[in-house]
């Protein structure tokens, strides 16, 4: 039962809910059966039948309805007498400031990305007001509680880089069908529906410069004259029979290689294909535009043979072309995106066949593309009352008893929830403890706009930059500039740094502020000529930020937060690159259902003895690190770097 206390703190308590998703329903839901009497939340997404399996307020009548709205009422129905207020609108939006945040006692998040967690992070901060952050992953999820100057921020700890592979391996040897997936996603989906003016590693190219023939230029452009047909087998001939050829070429790729077979159109295609690639439908909208109707294929977790893939492949093309051709050029892939899903899971099965990989279903590429792993309700419902529990404690200020839950898939010594004392804020955190950054960069080459996109919103997540140099403005964002600042202000970004008004040389000192994020970091340049292209792509480097560690047996970041990028597909989980563990520091039985547990300290230099542990324990050891992300909302990062957070000081 609970006391008269968390009663009135509960009933006076004013909550903010980001997000109405996985989570979000089940927090909605625990909220105002708790008791909560004034709830706001704020969710920019609307109803999809994928929503459906686990997201218990939504009904297939509320698809295409806002998420906030529908949850709202359908709470309401057995809680007609509490206060929810939905907001139908991005987080980021310029009305939810600081000011905003200060209406509430405490800010339980719900999100699925990076950016608007940080986001949320900063605007709670400069409230002043209470966090409470939580994400999912399958079966395992994660609640941790911020406080301004007591527990570290959400930004204290490093979030791992996004999962990166060499772009010789993506072009030229793929060995895992997340290898097709990427090239088939960022390479040839981007080249031929997204902006062409970006560069793209599309084309491999061989040491024989003979090779390079017409194949190099504009190959992926529609000729005058030529129909759909005759460009999707020139396009399918290209990047499946004569690339391969390229790459073939080398023979001293494939001394220690099964070598690939190139497939040309000829081979797996019937004479005309307008014949065997059916219906053309009338008035199709992009939801409804599908090559998995018009082929008639049905089930899409079924693995295509090649021949299918190859009419999924041609089909989509002919779709995009003629259906959606006003949206070519301008397309980014989403996999929300039915159209788009169905073109990457052809190309890449085509690709993955060529190189002897096994192929996949739709339902399985969609997740790997996505960087899915697929929600279970119960988790989510689990780490929601997880959230309402601190949540409780938060508004009763019980500082003492704050914690940070994991919920594990196996049991570790009988236990799922794994309780961790909170820590305190991290003094080199560039967010909470104003800590410089350090640049270096070609202040000659590099320009105003690669800062401003590479690191300023790319690095440090600000969506309303202000950046000064000394008392110069040099550049800024905003609704309320005059006409000729912000012609001066865009001028400017085509400039390089060096050459700025005020010029941004070595030694210069940075200030860059986020108005809306009430936040502000000082950056510290300094010149450097050259950088290395594979290791440095960016052709900068931002030091200064807490880093996620490496693990050097695999060169992978490992940390405790999240990234909004590429993730680790389902192969790769089972492999288990990493091992993680975690002990109790005490048998006794008072620890075992204990208020105080800590992580054990784990290094590669120093591998722990699991001989004390149950079978159950080492089951663990591959799933806490950096995993998918569910389609939704729902995004988990548990530490693996143990040893690091056992050094940090007990609130």
């Amino acid at each position: 039962m609970a006391s008269e206390e968390q009663i009135s703190a509960i009933k006076g308590a004013k909550v903010l809910m980001v997000g109405a998703g996985g989570i979000g329903c089940e927090l909605l839901k625990t909220l105002a059966l708790s008791g909560f009497q004034d709830i706001h939340i704020i969710d920019m997404d609307t109803i999809e039948v994928s929503n459906l399996n686990r997201q218990f307020l939504f009904r297939q009548s509320h698809v295409g309805q806002s998420k906030a709205k529908v949850a709202r009422d359908a709470v309401l129905r057995f809680r007609p007498n509490i206060s929810i207020t939905p907001y139908h609108a991005n987080v980021k939006e310029s009305r939810f400031n600081v000011d905003f945040y200060k209406e509430f006692d405490v800010v339980l998040n719900g999100l699925d990305n990076l950016d608007a967690r940080r986001h949320v992070n900063r605007l709670c901060l400069a409230a002043d007001v209470p966090l409470v952050e939580s994400g999912t992953t399958g079966f395992l999820g994660q609640v941790t509680v911020h406080l301004k100057g007591k527990t570290e921020c959400y930004e204290c700890q490093a979030k791992p880089a996004p999962k990166t592979y060499p772009v010789c391996t993506i072009t030229s040897t793929p060995s895992k069908f997340v290898h097709c997936i990427v090239w088939a996603k960022d390479l040839l989906f981007a080249k031929l529906f997204g902006d062409k003016n970006l560069e793209n590693d599309l084309n491999v190219r061989s040491s024989d410069a003979t090779n390079l023939s017409e194949h190099s230029e504009d190959v992926f452009e529609c000729r005058k004259g030529e129909d759909i047909e005759q460009y999707g087998r020139r396009i399918y001939d290209h990047v499946f029979g004569h690339n391969i050829e390229v790459a073939l070429s080398n023979e001293e790729t494939w001394k220690n290689r099964n070598k690939p077979w190139p497939i040309y159109s000829k081979d797996v295609f019937p004479d005309k294909l307008t014949k065997e690639n059916g219906k053309t439908e009338k008035g199709s909208t992009t939801e409804d535009v599908s090559a998995m109707a018009s082929l008639g294929l049905k089930n899409p977790q079924d693995v295509w043979s090649l021949a299918e893939n190859s009419r999924v492949f041609y089909e989509s093309l002919r779709l995009f072309f003629s259906k959606r051709q006003k949206e070519i050029g301008n397309l980014t892939f989403d996999k929300d995106d039915q159209l788009a899903v169905e073109f990457v899971t052809a190309a890449a099965n085509i690709r993955a066949s060529s190189f002897g990989i096994p192929l996949h279903s739709l339902f399985e590429a969609k997740g790997i593309a996505g960087n899915i792993v697929h929600a279970v309700a119960t988790t989510n419902a689990i780490i929601a009352g997880l959230i309402v529990i601190e949540a409780i404690k938060v508004l009763k200020k019980d500082s003492n008893n704050y914690r940070m839950t994991y919920c594990l898939e196996h049991p570790s010594k009988k236990l799922l929830l794994m309780p961790v004392e909170p820590y305190e804020p991290n003094k080199s955190c560039y967010v909470c403890s104003e800590t410089p950054l350090s640049l270096e960069v070609n202040t000659h080459h590099s320009k105003l706009r690669d800062f401003v996109e590479k690191i300023v919103k790319a690095k440090l997540g600000m969506n309303f930059p202000v950046i000064m140099s000394g008392a110069s403005i040099i550049y800024e964002v905003g609704e309320d500039l005059e006409e000729d600042m912000v012609a001066i202000y865009a001028a400017n970004l085509e400039k390089a740094l060096s050459e700025l008004p005020s010029p941004v040389i070595s030694g210069t000192v940075l200030t860059v502020e986020d108005l809306q994020q009430e936040f502000s970091c000082r950056i510290n340049i300094k010149h450097r000529e050259e950088f290395d292209e594979e290791k440095e792509p960016d052709g900068m480097l931002l030091s200064g930020r807490v880093e996620a560690p490496v693990d050097k047996n695999s060169n992978k970041p490992i940390g405790n937060g999240e990234s909004t990028s590429s993730a680790l597909s389902t192969e790769e989980i089972q492999e288990g690159e990493r091992d993680v563990e975690i002990q109790e520091t005490s048998e006794s039985a008072e620890n075992v259902t204990g208020k105080k547990r800590k992580l054990s300290e784990v290094s590669k230099g120093s591998i722990p003895d699991h001989s004390g542990l149950p079978d159950e324990s080492s089951r663990n050891q591959n799933q806490l690190e950096k995993l998918d992300v569910d389609d939704e909302d729902d995004e988990l990062i548990i530490s693996n770097d143990w040893e690091s957070l056992t050094k940090k000081k007990r609130l």
